[in-house]
């Protein structure tokens, strides 16, 4: 099941959307208002609508969102073709290539060229109405929707209001920045052409995909990180394996490194990067990435009218069913700040969208973890990939994050080296981390590093989700000759300990 329009699955949900009995109770009144018809926004308004309430939907860019038109899809869509490329080349006899002029178009098709018609038509389709402007609220239960021709309508939310507003970029305070056209993610996803030199700031995931992906597009890309290594939230072992496939595809990795200042480079158009610490000295691009972090996007939504105050980030504090006020105001996805992911803001939307539905029907829901109906989302055992080359997988708690958490663990780390990894490619290589709750002897956290180990996640997902045994894994027989045959490796050598 597909909640999403015909195309292309995206980054929507699960689940039939249409029911009948989802009508307007009167105009510009809902059961449910959502502000932000990203992914998630979709979500919990889908699963209203599934539950027999009227959901609106207020947007006032593009329907699907960052992740539809400015992120996940289409930079994943930049990375795949030179990725393919780049395995193909690891088997002997092959001789590969690509046309980036190519790669970009097959990007700008997954986006429908910045167009969200068949997006309004999925949620109108699914029973949502559709409520083009900046949501804003302005009193409990009450959501004032600006449109572009800077007319106001007032739509009231019978039983919830839902925000899903995402996230904005964090923009260093770097003298010079403002005075050059920097790129932010959007700029970089949405690009039409390839600059012959890039520069990018920022260690972290988008840094890196970007880097990767436009160094085989053609660029002659500078990464600068301020810290020690890139990724600083994974395992040290996937850092490192990152940073050296950044510099085999010809990145210039500057770590520990600061950007001082910018200016313009006169005539040439370009931008001058003066740069600090370990690699200093200056380096001159035609386009700058600023990709240093994301914040949740807490700006004019009207918080103060019913309350509700911001952490230091911004970001609306919430409880385990998404409830940040009352009985009626909510917050999910990256705008809560718990787990800044598509896929576990649109898990949150769901249990948010039971909650309202249960509370409506004059029920509390149940705040037992676990179950197909529970109120209660899990933040400990989120997965994570990395698409870079090697790519980087992970699930739960890293080492030093459950030491943090106070679990007693037993770390296992070994190479991915199995006749399934033989086979795949010459020179295969991957690592991976097991974090080990010696207590229950269940699996706290698993990460992988190595080409194509994304496909690998899921399975360690059920196993840290599930809390399943070691002694019970032990009897999930991987099948020969795969990559998963490291699960095998990995209970041998815990065994063996």
């Amino acid at each position: 099941m597909s909640r999403s329009p015909a195309r292309w699955p995206l980054c929507r949900g699960e689940g039939t959307a249409r029911i009948g009995n989802a009508a307007v109770m009167a105009e510009h009144e809902y059961d449910v208002v959502v502000i932000g018809a990203g992914p998630v926004g979709e979500n919990a308004a889908g699963y209203a609508v599934d539950a027999g309430l009227s959901a609106a939907l207020v947007e006032s860019e593009l329907l699907g969102g960052e992740c539809s038109y400015w992120a996940c899809i289409p930079s994943k869509a930049l990375l795949r073709t030179p990725q393919a490329v780049a395995d193909a080349r690891r088997l002997p006899g092959v001789t590969a290539d690509f046309d980036p002029g190519a790669v970009l178009e097959r990007r700008t098709s997954f986006t429908s060229n910045w167009d969200d018609a068949g997006q309004v038509e999925w949620a109108e389709g699914a029973g949502a109405a559709v409520l083009r402007g900046r949501g804003r609220l302005a009193g409990e239960r009450t959501v004032e929707v600006t449109g572009a021709d800077g007319r106001t309508t007032t739509v009231t939310a019978r039983r919830a209001v839902v925000l899903a507003t995402g996230s904005v970029p964090v923009t260093p305070p770097i003298p010079g920045l403002d005075t050059v056209g920097y790129w932010g993610s959007r700029e970089a996803t949405a690009a039409k052409e390839v600059p012959e030199r890039l520069g990018v700031l920022g260690g972290g995931v988008v840094g890196c995909e970007m880097a990767l992906a436009f160094a085989r597009l053609g660029s002659r890309v500078t990464l600068i990180n301020h810290g020690p290594r890139v990724l600083p939230g994974a395992e040290p072992v996937a850092s490192e394996r990152v940073a050296g496939g950044l510099r085999e595809a010809g990145v210039d990795l500057r770590l520990d490194t600061g950007l001082d200042r910018v200016e313009g480079s006169g005539g040439t158009g370009g931008t001058v990067l003066h740069c600090s610490g370990a690699r200093a000295g200056t380096v001159e691009v035609d386009r700058l990435l600023v990709a240093t972090g994301r914040r949740p996007n807490t700006d004019d939504l009207g918080l103060d009218t019913v309350g509700v105050t911001t952490t230091g980030r911004g970001a609306v504090g919430v409880d385990e069913s998404g409830l940040a006020r009352g009985t009626w105001l909510y917050a999910v996805g990256d705008v809560n700040g718990r787990a800044p992911l598509t896929h576990q803001g649109k898990y949150q939307a769901r249990i948010a969208a039971h909650a309202i539905a249960e509370r409506a029907a004059g029920r509390e829901p149940d705040p037992a973890p676990w179950s197909e109906d529970a109120a209660t989302a899990d933040h400990h055992a989120v997965p994570q990939v990395v698409f870079t080359d090697p790519e980087v997988a992970w699930v739960g708690r890293t080492a030093d994050a459950a030491r943090r958490d106070g679990l007693d663990v037993r770390v296992v780390e070994l190479d991915i080296a199995v006749a399934g990894s033989a086979l795949t490619a010459d020179g295969w290589s991957g690592r991976v981390v097991a974090v080990v709750d010696r207590r229950r002897e269940v699996l706290a956290g698993v990460t992988f590093v190595g080409p194509g180990v994304a496909e690998l996640l899921h399975a360690a997902t059920i196993a840290v989700v599930g809390e399943v045994p070691l002694h019970r894994l032990w009897h999930a027989v991987p099948a020969f000759p795969t990559i998963s045959e490291v699960w095998l490796r990995l209970l041998e050598t815990y065994r063996a300990g």
